[in-house]
C-alpha cells in the first residue's frame, strides 16, 4: 500500500531520528567501558532479527496505525502485548509455561483498560481497521524480540543488545523515511519537539531498552512483559495529575481491573502444580 505510507506525516524520519539520538550515547558509553561486540554467527544472527523485529516492524507498526484510530483503541490494542507474550513463551521458553493464573490475570487487566477507555476506542472508515490490525499485529511481534533474547542471548551485554539493535532495526526506517517522506527540513523543530526528541531518545529508549535487557536476565520474561498495563495506570494518572483528564466511574472500576490482573500474574506461586497449567 505505498500509497497510505506516501501520505503519513514523516513517521519514519521521526523514529530514526529518536533511534539516532538514542544510539549514540549508548555506543560511546560501551566503547568507554570497553564492552566488546559479539563475536559468534549466532549472535549476530540474533541481534538483527530481534532488532527488526523490535524496533523496524514494531516500531513502525504502531507508529502507522494510530495515525488512523483514536489513543484509547491504541491503548487497548496494544494492552494485548501481555496477552502474547505468554502465549510466546509457552512455546519458546519451557520454563515459562502458560498457567490459568497468568492468563486470567493478562485477560483481567485488558479487560480493565478496556473499561478505562470505553468512550475513546473509535476508529475511522476502512484506515482505521487497517490501522487497528498494525497496532494489533505490533503488540504481537513485540515481545518475541525479549523472548528470543531471554532464550538465546542471556549471555550478551544489556548495552551492546540495545546498540545493535538500534543500528539494525534502524536502518529500514531510515530508507522508508529517504524514499517515501520529505526530509527533515520539513519538520517543524519548535524546543518542545526537541524536548520530546531528546526525552524520548535518552530515556524513552537507550535508558530504557538497557534496563529492560537488564530485567529479563534477572527475572521471567512473562512477568516483566506486564508492563504495558503498568504503563496504562501511569498513563491514566499522569493525565488526571497534569492535564486534568477525567475518567470517571469507568477510569476507577478499569483500574481496579488492571490492578487485580497484575496481582494475580506477578504475585503467582513460585512452586506451580501440574494442575494450574493450560
Amino acid at each position: 500500500m505505498p500509497e497510505v505510507i506516501l501520505a503519513t506525516p514523516r513517521i519514519h524520519h521521526r523514529l530514526t531520528g529518536r533511534f539516532a539520538v538514542a544510539f549514540v550515547p549508548l555506543a560511546l558509553f560501551a566503547w568507554g567501558r570497553g564492552i566488546k561486540l559479539p563475536r559468534r554467527k549466532s549472535d549476530w544472527a540474533l541481534l538483527s532479527s530481534t532488532g527488526l523485529i523490535s524496533f523496524a516492524a514494531s516500531y513502525g507498526l504502531v507508529f502507522w496505525g494510530e495515525q488512523y484510530i483514536s489513543s484509547g483503541l491504541t491503548a487497548l490494542l496494544f494492552s494485548t502485548y501481555p496477552f502474547f507474550s505468554l502465549l510466546l513463551a509457552h512455546f519458546f521458553l519451557p520454563s515459562e509455561p502458560l498457567t490459568a493464573r497468568r492468563l486470567s490475570g493478562v485477560v483481567l487487566g485488558i479487560l480493565g483498560v478496556a473499561v478505562i477507555f470505553a468512550d475513546q476506542s473509535k476508529a475511522e472508515g476502512a484506515m482505521g481497521l487497517w490501522g487497528g490490525l498494525a497496532v494489533l499485529l505490533s503488540a504481537g511481534l513485540s515481545p518475541l524480540s525479549g523472548i528470543l533474547v531471554k532464550r538465546s542471548g542471556s549471555h550478551l551485554d544489556p548495552v551492546i543488545v540495545s546498540v545493535c539493535q538500534m543500528a539494525i532495526g534502524g536502518l529500514p526506517l531510515l530508507a522508508a523515511g529517504l524514499l517515501l517522506e520529505p526530509g527533515v527540513t520539513h519538520l517543524a523543530w519548535t524546543p518542545r519537539a526537541v524536548f520530546s526528541l531528546l526525552y524520548l531518545s535518552l530515556v524513552g529508549t537507550s535508558l530504557a531498552f538497557v534496563l529492560w535487557y537488564k530485567l529479563i536476565q534477572r527475572t521471567e520474561v512473562t512477568r516483566a512483559q506486564m508492563m504495558p498495563l503498568i504503563n496504562t495506570l501511569v498513563a491514566v494518572f499522569l493525565g488526571w495529575l497534569i492535564l486534568d483528564e477525567t475518567y470517571g466511574w469507568k477510569g476507577v472500576a478499569g483500574g481496579v481491573a488492571v490492578c487485580a490482573g497484575l496481582a494475580l500474574t506477578l504475585w503467582a506461586p513460585t512452586q506451580r502444580g501440574a494442575s494450574e497449567k493450560c
